[in-house]
């Protein structure tokens, strides 16, 4: 403590250079170097009543945010929407604003709900633009199709969705089920790319015994070009009580049946060329 007195034992005078120096504009801090003076409690009273130089002061920028805050929140806004205005946090905006009423709802129960499903409405039909043009240029950059790409296209799908033969059941000829018409017409442009006539197809048709049989037989017929009377008798799916159906809209017809008559010749091209696309993607892959 002597040694400390001893050192500022002129304090009048150094209080002088000091308030000279805080008059210039300086900090406590340049003061400090200035002067030498590491005591924070001997250099707060050199400066005692001086003020500190604006540029010293820290910016009140959260008082002006808050005094708007509470400006926006006067004139009606949301926590959201003053937190959109200003950038700030909800939970600094909820702490300048709370002891202000909460704002009158700008709509009714039944406004906000058409306002909400307007918007729903807008949303749903942008997005089914969207789906709509990337099907439509997904469709546009295929092109048309050469007799091999038609070829192992063909045989892809009969894989899916054909008949097969197995070793305990011997069933090598083509036979063809889909309830898709877009599916069975690839299919039969197929059956033409591979020389199977019309005559040599028998169709049937299989639906639920509830559905309309004679109106799914006109349909089917009309999509393969080929008469209704030639249609073997359908096979009629009996209906499982404990089940509900939800294929009952006036579209379904049901599934086409074609089975193709003397094709062991073509099952087996089929099948031959069915390993040969799964060894051809395991070579590019490789």
């Amino acid at each position: 403590m002597t040694e400390i007195t001893s050192k500022y034992a002129d304090f009048e005078g150094l209080r002088e250079q000091a308030v000279a120096l805080r008059r210039e504009g300086l900090s406590l801090r340049q003061i400090r170097d200035r002067l030498h003076i590491h005591n924070n409690d001997i250099l707060g009273r050199l400066v005692k009543g001086e003020p500190a130089p604006e540029w010293t002061k820290r910016p009140r920028t959260k008082d002006d945010l808050r005094e708007k805050a509470r400006e926006l929140r006067s004139q009606g806004m949301t926590y959201d929407q003053i937190q959109v205005e200003l950038g700030c946090s909800k939970s600094s905006i909820s702490l300048w604003v709370r002891d202000l009423p909460k704002p009158k709802p700008r709509h009714t129960d039944a406004e906000r709900h058409a306002l909400m499903n307007a918007g729903l409405s807008r949303l749903r039909t942008t997005q089914n633009e969207d789906r709509l043009r990337a099907k439509a240029q997904a469709r546009e950059a295929v092109g048309q199709l050469s007799d091999r790409e038609l070829f192992l296209t063909g045989v892809a799908l009969y894989w899916a969705e054909g008949s097969k033969d197995k070793t305990y059941s011997r069933r090598e000829s083509l036979q063809f089920i889909n309830s898709d018409p877009n599916v069975i017409t690839l299919y039969l442009h197929w059956l033409d790319l591979l020389g199977d006539p019309r005559e040599r197809m028998r169709f049937r048709v299989g639906i639920h015994e509830s559905g309309n049989v004679a109106e799914a037989e006109r349909f089917w017929a009309d999509l393969a070009g080929v008469p209704a009377s030639t249609f073997q008798r359908a096979t009629l799916k009996k209906h499982n009580p404990k089940t509900t159906r939800r294929n009952t809209a006036e579209t379904y017809r049901g599934c086409l049946i074609i089975y193709a008559t003397k094709s062991a010749d073509l099952y087996r091209r089929v099948e031959g060329t069915w390993y040969g696309i799964v060894l051809g993607a395991a070579h590019s892959a490789s």
